[in-house]
């Protein structure tokens, strides 16, 4: 598998986990994390650029929360997940973390990677709207497994992945050792993550880790095309199917298959559906309200 990396120094721009780049910015953390909704897409652009969008406990917080709002608003019914400046996110900030104080104690580092990287993960995993990544510059360590829990993934020709935790001599987290061997198998998953090497866009896409490569200045525009036409598709119809498969990788066959029923007969008594069946009797296109 080609990638970059091997043998070289620490890759530029990238402050991951226990290296952040520095204080955390004292700016409003609405200005941290961008939110607006357009044409039924909410849009959360992680906003630190100083510091790769090396994600702060409260910017954590505020994604998680705006992913919540966003399964509970029938106005969105597509979520792009971004960032601005040339990385899209080097990691978790772990100097920016609440202050407990007092000595470490057993089951704390657990518990944060419970409450923290591992809920900011499962938050996009457990979204009700089809979630977009709009990639741009470099995804390492929580950045990377951010991306790879995205539904859909657009990325630029410039940007790479890095497993960055054994550089750490770490364990990966954030849910990697769950979302990895599941995009690519185990064997490539296992060689992500013992040698920690760049992953460049187009490798990246070559392994199913990203959807589509685009060049730099466009990524912005694919994920709005697919955003904004998930958002005029039948919402529940594509949430039950986001559920299916992500329940598939989990369970046997016959869990599968009736997971499947079930979803198509709590499918079945939406207003979308109903549209869809009559259109395809009408010969026209149907025209999805996402209910």
């Amino acid at each position: 598998m080609p990638v970059t990396g091997r043998g070289e120094s620490e890759p530029s721009g990238v402050g991951e986990s226990l290296r952040a780049a520095g204080p955390p910015a004292e700016r409003p953390l609405d200005e941290q994390v961008l939110h607006r909704t357009e044409n039924g897409v909410s849009w959360i652009t992680l906003n630190r650029p100083e510091a790769m969008n090396a994600v702060t406990w409260e910017q954590r917080e505020r994604v998680i929360a705006l992913l919540d709002a966003a399964s509970a608003d029938p106005g969105v019914r597509a979520v792009v997940l971004t960032s601005a400046g040339r990385g899209f996110c080097a990691g978790a900030d772990l100097r920016a973390g609440p202050r407990t104080g007092g000595e470490r104690v057993a089951g704390d580092v657990a518990r944060m990677i419970r409450q923290g990287a591992q809920r900011l993960v499962t938050a996009v995993l457990d979204c009700e709207k089809p979630v977009v990544a709009a990639v741009g510059g470099t995804a390492a360590g929580i950045g990377a497994h951010l991306a790879f829990a995205c539904d859909l993934v657009v990325a630029a020709e410039s940007a790479r992945f890095v497993e960055v935790f054994v550089r750490r001599g770490l364990v990966p987290d954030g849910g990697g050792a769950y979302l990895l061997p599941r995009l690519v198998g185990p064997q490539r998953a296992k060689e992500l993550m013992f040698f920690g090497d760049a992953v460049p866009a187009a490798d990246a896409a070559r392994l199913g880790l990203v959807n589509r490569v685009v060049p730099d200045g466009e990524v912005e525009r694919c994920a709005r095309e697919w955003a904004e036409r998930l958002a005029q598709g039948p919402t529940r119809a594509i949430a039950l199917a986001k559920q299916l498969v992500n329940a598939s990788l989990d369970g046997d066959r016959a869990a599968a298959l009736a997971a499947e029923a079930a979803a198509q007969e709590i499918n079945m008594a939406t207003a979308d559906a109903a549209e869809g069946v009559a259109g395809f009797v009408e010969r026209r296109t149907p025209k999805f309200l996402g209910r």
